[in-house]
């Protein structure tokens, strides 16, 4: 079996082409695969697939081998993936619905992804001690709580406190802690199914800058101009831009790299 290894801003991917349709994992071997030790070593694995109507199919799983959600950096690393395929990419379906996605430039290895996200119908602010947050649903499961001195933050014990927490149950939740500095929100992510902090997280930063947005203008719609925030995770740059209505966004898009690694033959 053949996969090629990509990153977006860190967070690292086992992709394979299923257009034929002849691979098929259970939650054991996708967990085997992305075993750092044991196995090549992942944050998730992506199957491209054929999809009547669109370019492909987008079928993500964690490194636990769950799946049924939305990754932001694997959508663009798919992209990627497919544009090395030599297809030409307009649009791809995921597990949260259709998107759009563009190629703005290329680095050698590295591309910079401009992929369309879901919108976002609600905020929810939880004001309660000891989540102090807002949740949000940006094709996975999120919640955003400001911090100070988030390079020295505690996420690894604060992020799987939250992850578990009965108002999330049973899903749970992604958590993000952000904290402005100057005109960059500084974003760090604890990933369910991963069960650690990732380097970084698609659909979390796009979590992060809407509820951010509305953090600073509660209750404001702005319907005719698109905001843009720059994030910085931990290690990587990349941008949103979105428009914010009153209690969510539309027109959500995540621009960042996404970088072919290798390609890996397996057994």
């Amino acid at each position: 079996m053949k996969f090629y290894k990509y990153q977006g801003a860190g967070n690292d991917f086992l992709i394979a082409d299923n257009r034929n349709g002849k691979i098929s994992l259970t939650a054991k071997e996708i967990q085997e695969l992305c075993d750092r030790r044991y196995g090549i070593g992942a944050d998730g694995l992506m199957l491209l697939e054929n999809a009547e109507g669109y370019d492909f199919r987008m079928v993500y799983y964690n490194s636990d081998g769950s799946g049924g959600m939305m990754c932001g950096n694997g959508g663009r690393c798919i992209v990627a993936f497919a544009d090395r395929c030599g297809m030409p990419v307009k649009n791809f379906i995921a597990a949260d619905g259709p998107h759009e996605a563009s190629i703005l430039s290329r680095n050698g290895n590295t591309l910079e992804v401009k992929l369309k996200m879901k919108d976002v119908d609600e905020v929810v602010t939880y004001p309660q001690e000891g989540i102090e947050g807002m949740f949000l649903d940006t094709g996975t499961r999120h919640l955003v709580c400001p911090v100070k001195n988030i390079d020295s933050f505690d996420v690894a014990v604060e992020g799987r406190r939250r992850r578990w927490l009965e108002e999330f149950a049973p899903a749970g939740v992604n958590v993000n802690f952000i904290e402005r500095k100057g005109d960059t929100l500084h974003v760090r992510t604890f990933e369910k199914g991963v069960e650690a902090e990732t380097f970084a997280c698609g659909t979390g930063i796009t979590a992060s800058a809407i509820a951010e947005w509305h953090l600073q203008h509660p209750g404001t719609a702005c319907n005719t101009s698109q905001a843009t925030t720059r994030i910085k995770a931990l290690r990587d740059n990349l941008s949103v831009e979105f428009t914010p209505t009153t209690n969510g966004a539309s027109d959500i898009w995540l621009i960042g790299p996404a970088a072919f690694v290798a390609e890996i033959i397996t057994e």
